[in-house]
């Protein structure tokens, strides 16, 4: 089945529904003021996404398309920890709080109502992060159990604090956590392949 491509119009209202969701959020999401906010109408909005679920889907896709765009390796040779201070770094810039807040909402109600529109984003976006850290560990260490354990850790590590630190907005704490976190993979990794 291949994928239909949206149309200039349903994309511009996806950009516009976008801005306004990380305004106001997804929890109480209604397509009555959405739609008048945007200049579209109800209408409109249900011929293009299918019904509210759908825009929601779409919403959550495009928050998963660009928070994994943000944590992309630099380039091959990018070792996990440095990806990892790099994509924290992202994560701690201010203009990010209302799509990690967008991204934290969609998580939680993912558990909390497994058959609605947010079905499967949380593991979705465990299974992205979990792949793109995968990528930045030597190739015989992806294999191993002992890999796959250091990854999640990195991963808990960057979304541990990224949970405080929008409850507390408090950058050099949790900033500090990371890097603290973070030179126990590199003193790990050091050791691993001294060892060798």
């Amino acid at each position: 089945m291949t994928e239909r491509t949206p149309s200039a119009r349903e994309s511009e209202l996806l950009d516009l529904a976008y801005k306004y969701a990380l305004e106001h959020g997804l929890g109480d999401l209604s397509l009555r003021p959405l739609a008048a906010a945007i200049g579209s109408s109800p209408r409109v909005l249900l011929y293009l996404f299918g019904s509210k679920d759908g825009l929601i889907r779409a919403l959550l896709a495009r928050a998963r398309e660009e928070e994994l765009a943000a944590i992309q390796p630099g380039d091959a040779t990018e070792e996990l920890a440095a990806v990892a201070t790099r994509v924290w770094d992202w994560l701690a810039k201010p203009e990010h709080r209302a799509l990690l807040a967008v991204w934290v909402e969609g998580y939680a109600r993912s558990l909390l109502d497994p058959d609605g529109p947010w079905a499967g984003f949380a593991r979705s976006t465990v299974d992205d992060w979990l792949e793109v850290l995968k990528q930045t560990q030597p190739p015989a260490r992806r294999k191993t159990s002992r890999g796959a354990a250091e990854r999640t850790a990195v991963l808990a590590l960057l979304r541990g604090n990224m949970l405080d630190l929008l409850a507390t907005n408090d950058t050099a704490r949790t900033t500090e956590a990371v890097r603290a976190g973070l030179s126990t993979v590199e003193t790990t990794k050091k050791r691993t392949t001294s060892s060798r």
